[in-house]
């Protein structure tokens, strides 16, 4: 396993060598740096995601190599070493960014500790970004949008849900938004200034989910050289997101269980239980009833988790979103790779809004990043959605949905080329007079 990077900045030689060589057997790989100037000329080279900084240094002071390294590394974790009683100077140096001070002389226990919490805010600032940039990518600009009765009724208990802190269970197929629903709520409620962790429950072994879950302590089982802390853990104070709980190891679902019911997790290895305020929030695409009746999914932990319900619908439910939801990925995905496509013709839409979608809003935004990739001209034709097959509904009340569909795409186009005729034809890829005909037709 390789040792934790740490830049160890002090002007006082015999101190900086006695801490980096303990530092060094307790698994850190450590650069040393005399002065903030040196630390600065190192850092970029070495770019450790945590430092230890003496505050009162020749030339460069400790508060102004804080603000240096953070501009480098906004994710950098820092702890200042500061003289005994300087409590004002410590009160800076957080302000600053700093993520923890300690007083001289140095409890190297107290430091190992310090350090080991600075790690573990490091990494999850990173996958913290890592997950918003993910979510960002796979569900564009991260709201939820719709207009459609079947949304609209999913926002709704989103926003009953979300200010109180009883446990959520989001249901949907596959694609259809469950972790964008759980981010908010999240978002929404008290605790969002907190963190939000996502855990998938099935993308990880049964022997591996315990520890991710409640984390362990050193030694707890071969591999185990540190103590870590577990996903419980670190969102304490706010949203832990189990992600296709309908999969998780029946042994799981009982100590889950006992969390819920108990507010403590227990670290493998440790003899002491630790005490949480987590809310909790799941999702799964399976019908979780069906698993109970066949053995799979405990009958008490269902109720446990289902005290507020939230369904996503699919697509196919809620098909007056397929246009909004297609200009909006299709916006994103523009401003990602620097082109300017205007809209989609007629025929694109007509394919976009008749086909059956079984991947639901995933695949409606992989089909238009696609689209963008292939598009020469500026719009979207039927030419860039190869592949879109219709469903095969043919009737009335269908053929009534479509026309629907289609009056409210060409309102918006004719929005946004601000009326112009021309312009709004040439888009949707149609002759002007065809696109008069519908302006009339459609009483625009």
């Amino acid at each position: 396993m390789s040792k934790t990077k740490l830049l160890l900045v002090d002007d006082e030689a015999a101190q900086r060598h006695m801490l980096a060589g303990y530092l060094a057997k307790h698994e850190f790989n450590v650069k040393e740096a005399a002065s903030g100037e040196e630390a600065v000329k190192l850092y970029p080279s070495f770019f450790a995601p945590v430092a230890v900084v003496d505050m009162k240094m020749p030339g460069m002071s400790g508060i102004d190599l804080i603000g240096r390294l953070k501009e480098i590394n906004p994710f950098i974790q820092i702890i200042v070493l500061t003289a005994f009683g300087s409590v004002e100077t410590a009160v800076k140096a957080m302000r600053v960014g700093a993520f923890h001070y300690q007083c001289k002389p140095v409890e190297l226990e107290e430091l190992l500790l310090n350090l080991g919490k600075a790690s573990e805010q490091h990494r999850l600032v990173v996958e913290h970004r890592v997950l918003n940039d993910t979510v960002t990518e796979r569900f564009g600009s991260g709201e939820i949008i719709g207009e459609s009765p079947a949304i609209a009724k999913a926002l709704e208990l989103i926003h009953l849900a979300a200010p109180g802190d009883t446990t959520v269970l989001v249901t949907g197929a596959s694609g259809t938004g469950k972790e964008l629903a759980a981010r908010a709520v999240h978002s929404l409620s008290p605790r969002k200034d907190e963190r939000f962790v996502a855990v998938n429950c099935a993308a990880m072994p049964e022997n591996l989910l315990e520890a991710e879950l409640f984390g362990h302590e050193k030694g707890a089982f071969t591999g185990a050289i540190k103590r870590k802390l577990g996903k419980f853990e670190l969102a304490n104070g706010g949203t832990i997101f189990l992600d296709e709980i309908g999969d998780m190891p029946a042994i799981m679902q009982a100590k889950l269980l006992r969390v819920l019911e108990d507010h403590q997790i227990e670290r493998l290895g440790a003899e002491e239980s630790v005490t949480l305020d987590v809310r909790v929030i799941a999702a799964t695409n399976r019908d979780l009833e069906k698993l109970i009746e066949a053995g799979d999914f405990r009958e008490d932990l269902f109720y446990r988790i289902n005290v507020v319900s939230i369904r996503m619908p699919t697509l196919a439910e809620r098909p007056g979103d397929i246009l909004l939801l297609a200009e909006r990925f299709l916006a994103d995905f523009c401003s990602k790779l620097g082109k300017s496509i205007s809209g989609f013709s007629a025929e694109a839409a007509s394919a976009l809004t008749q086909y059956s979608w079984p991947g639901n809003v995933r695949e409606l935004q992989n089909v238009i990043e696609r689209a963008v990739v292939l598009a020469r001209g500026d719009s979207i034709g039927s030419a860039e959605l190869p592949g879109l097959q219709p469903s095969g509904e043919t009737s009335v009340e269908s053929l009534e949905k479509l026309a629907d569909m289609e009056k409210a795409h060409i309102r918006r186009i004719l929005d946004r080329m601000g009326g112009n005729i021309g312009k709004t034809a040439e888009v949707l890829g149609i002759h002007r007079n065809t696109l008069r005909a519908k302006i009339k037709d459609y009483n625009l």
